[in-house]
């Protein structure tokens, strides 16, 4: 795994996104060579500008695949999908300069390069993702890996271990059987089948992923394996590195306390105050018609009040007043709050259009103006939501820790939260978080936040 802006990226991942820039470039410079000649080429690039434009180009290629998810696991294993998303990266890719070169004339390039470059790319990519998926999978280029443990956390370590970026092969599972004599016995046996299947299979890494390993871990016996070449990693670490979220299964307060991360510096703190001032300042000043405009409309739509105040929990447990664009009847949500359905009929006819395209949360700018939140960090939730949360999911208060964001970890990798289970785990992404907490990493959110009010995902 590759670290970037404080998150991880499979380094398999990072490389394809790479040579396939190169290749968009190398597309395009065969086009220009066909239709100006070598010669003339070498002019265009180094004294009129051409290498800039076309530049341009390759980053609106690499941004639409992106968008397109062509990095994503399920794309890259089926063959299928990754040409539909190719098809649509190629047609977005004319639509957006297209657009470009009307609005900005002095970027334009000749028309018959940029259709021949384009169709050659796309041809290239193409074949050099077929060539890729059969790369993956050679033996030679897979590593063979061993997990140790039959607990929840390695169940979870193994679903993970099946994406085929990672470049991993379980090659063996060896789970703690209860009915050894004791724990002596237990260790022993692990001991000797972890010798015999290391040899026998070749295994060239172990994840241990026990539960519970005091007096169960064959430590001597890892020990030698490791003094031997064989990698041996930790399967809550693992698990964190590939999912981008902590493993609360396996979380102790030992963890927290003396891990790395899950420490916010002052100056950090600093930075997001000053970004969050800025952006809101601006955000405000620019977005003000357009927030004059949904006013007038939801005045227009249903009678009540056109800002939505409600009560939310903030850093340190206290509450606060979140302002939203009303979306749903007025009372519609009194007494009770429970989350929002796909089809919920609370909704007014123009805050199903708000909610879709995420506008309906534009007034929070003034929360994070008054200091209430940034941009980045875990959602808020109401006071009753939060004590539900508390009192059954283990660690919960400690996403208090940090003031709450507009846009947050959890928010472009989960999506929407509808019952405990799925704010367990949007707890575990609020923990990564906090764990890793760096201006990298919210730039990295506001990309994802970017990308997904372009696609519309995880709104209600």
């Amino acid at each position: 795994m590759i670290r970037l802006l404080n998150a991880y990226f499979p380094a398999r991942t990072v490389l394809l996104g790479i040579s396939e820039l190169l290749l968009a470039v190398c597309a395009f410079l065969a086009a220009m060579v066909v239709y100006l000649g070598p010669l003339n080429t070498k002019i265009a690039l180094n004294y009129e500008g051409a290498g800039t434009r076309l530049a341009l180009i390759v980053i609106v290629i690499g941004s639409c695949m992106y968008i397109f998810d062509l990095y994503d696991s399920l794309v890259l294993r089926s063959r299928r999908e990754t040409f539909a998303r190719l098809t649509q990266v190629l047609g977005s890719v004319c639509l957006i300069v297209g657009f470009m070169y009307t609005v900005f004339p002095d970027t334009r390039i000749d028309m018959r390069i940029f259709f021949a470059g384009t169709a050659l790319a796309g041809c290239i990519l193409l074949g050099w993702r077929g060539l890729f998926l059969s790369l993956n999978a050679m033996p030679l280029l897979i590593e063979r890996v061993l997990v140790l443990g039959g607990g929840s956390q390695a169940r979870a370590v193994l679903g993970e271990l099946e994406r085929p970026e990672l470049g991993f092969r379980v090659v063996c599972h060896l789970t703690e059987d209860q009915d050894w004599d004791g724990e002596q016995g237990l260790r022993d046996d692990l001991a000797r089948e972890l010798q015999r299947v290391v040899g026998a299979q070749h295994v060239e890494t172990i994840i241990v992923a026990m539960g519970d390993r005091r007096g169960r871990l064959p430590v001597d016996a890892l020990l030698d394996l490791k003094k031997q070449g064989i990698n041996i990693l930790d399967g809550a670490q693992l698990y964190e590195v590939i999912t981008g979220k902590v493993a609360l299964d396996s979380l102790r307060p030992s963890a927290l306390l003396f891990s790395a991360g899950f420490q916010v510096s002052r100056r950090l703190l600093l930075l997001k105050r000053l970004f969050s001032l800025l952006l809101s300042s601006c955000g405000l000043v620019i977005m003000a018609p357009v927030m004059a405009m949904i006013a007038l409309a939801i005045r227009l739509d249903s009678p009540g009040p056109v800002i939505f105040r409600q009560r939310r929990i903030g850093k340190d447990g206290k509450p606060f007043i979140l302002y939203k664009f009303r979306s749903m009847y007025h009372g519609a949500d009194q007494g009770h709050c429970h989350p929002a359905a796909v089809d919920d009929k609370r909704f007014t006819r123009v805050g199903r259009r708000l909610r879709a395209t995420r506008m309906d949360e534009l007034p929070q700018l003034w929360n994070i103006l008054r200091g209430d939140m940034h941009f980045v960090g875990p959602r808020p939730f109401v006071p009753d939501q939060e004590e539900v949360c508390v009192g059954n999911i283990p660690f919960y208060t400690h996403r208090w820790a940090v003031h709450p964001g507009a846009t947050g970890w959890a928010q472009v990798n989960r999506g929407y939260c509808a019952n405990l289970e799925d704010n367990a785990e949007k707890l575990a992404y609020d923990l990564f978080y906090i764990k890793h907490m760096s201006v990298g990493l919210d730039i990295l959110i506001l990309f994802k936040t970017v990308k997904a009010l372009l696609l519309g995902r995880g709104a209600r």
